[in-house]
């Protein structure tokens, strides 16, 4: 099977190809620049989906997309959710020209009864597009990925391992169920293959376990063998909070902003339908924070443990 991997000079795009070259697949890439490419693609194609550069060539002759494209950082005069609508729109319609019969979707999980935050709703905004763009698409749903090369847990253990008093705005007590890394490309290889009645529809891809924001700091400093009081404020304070936040763990504000927003509500999995759907077992919090500091380890010490 012919598939291409956007977004493959990140972590999700990287550790994903390996995993459908195991399962027999070859494997074509999508970025802005070959040279970033790490992963060993069998093939590089550059462009740019929010210009449109590159996708006609990229997508000839694929039979599974996986769109994992992520325009936070590069808004400026825009904003980030009008180049995610764009990028979205320009991929479904070459999709379409390329005769693409299943393009698979990374986004987030939602609240329930709200309206998301601008980053979850362009999320959705994208994940409408591309479900509609072919007859066998499927969109996985995730909350905070537990990996090492995960932003979102790599600024938790960064702000861990920098302040010796955590303060945890009013959103510490919203709950979500964080999903171990390895279990997240799992779900992703395995949607190239899902039966054709069992796509055309989102998935709630979660962890077993439930926790709130507060507990799932502690649990990490735990892991690390630090000990890190906190400081509950009854304040959300997300715009001011999340350019010190950023700047402490040497994060870009542009990108922590958006995704502290999204924590001002609980986010967990609508259903348990993904799991037996797809054949998993997903695993347990403790074991994914160990795993993720392990790996972390390899290449960088991890200062506070």
């Amino acid at each position: 099977m012919q598939t291409l991997v956007t977004g493959v000079t990140g972590y999700v795009g990287a550790a994903l190809v390996p995993r459908l070259q195991h399962d027999g697949h070859a494997v074509r890439g999508f970025a802005r620049s070959a040279a970033r490419v790490r992963a060993a693609v069998d093939e590089t194609v550059e462009g740019d989906a929010i210009t449109g550069a590159g996708l006609d060539e990229a997508l000839a002759g694929v039979d599974v997309a996986y769109y994992l494209i992520h325009s936070m950082e590069r808004a400026s005069e825009h904003g980030f959710d009008v180049l995610e609508r764009a990028a979205a729109d320009r991929f479904a319609a070459a999709a379409g020209r390329a005769g693409v019969r299943r393009i698979v979707f990374l986004g987030g999980l939602l609240p329930q009864d709200v309206v998301p935050s601008r980053h979850l709703g362009s999320r959705l905004a994208v994940e409408d597009v591309l479900l509609a763009a072919a007859p066998e698409s499927v969109a996985l749903r995730a909350s905070i990925v537990i990996g090492a090369r995960s932003r979102s847990f790599r600024f938790l253990v960064r702000l861990i391992e920098r302040l010796p008093v955590l303060a945890l705005p009013a959103w510490r007590d919203n709950r979500t169920r964080p999903i171990d890394g390895r279990d997240m490309i799992e779900y992703l290889a395995r949607a190239a293959t899902l039966e054709p009645a069992h796509t055309g529809r989102s998935y709630d891809i979660a962890g077993p376990d439930e926790m709130s924001y507060a507990e799932m700091v502690r649990r990490i400093a735990d892991a690390m063998l630090v000990d890190r009081p906190s400081l509950g404020i009854n304040l959300t304070m997300t715009p001011v909070a999340s350019v010190v936040a950023a700047a402490i763990a040497g994060e870009d504000a542009a990108l922590i902003a958006p995704l502290m927003e999204s924590l001002e509500h609980d986010l967990l999995p609508r259903d348990e339908d993904a799991a037996p759907r797809f054949g998993l077992r997903p695993r347990r919090f403790e074991g994914a924070i160990e795993r993720a500091l392990r790996d972390w380890e390899r290449d960088e010490e991890v200062a506070a443990r």
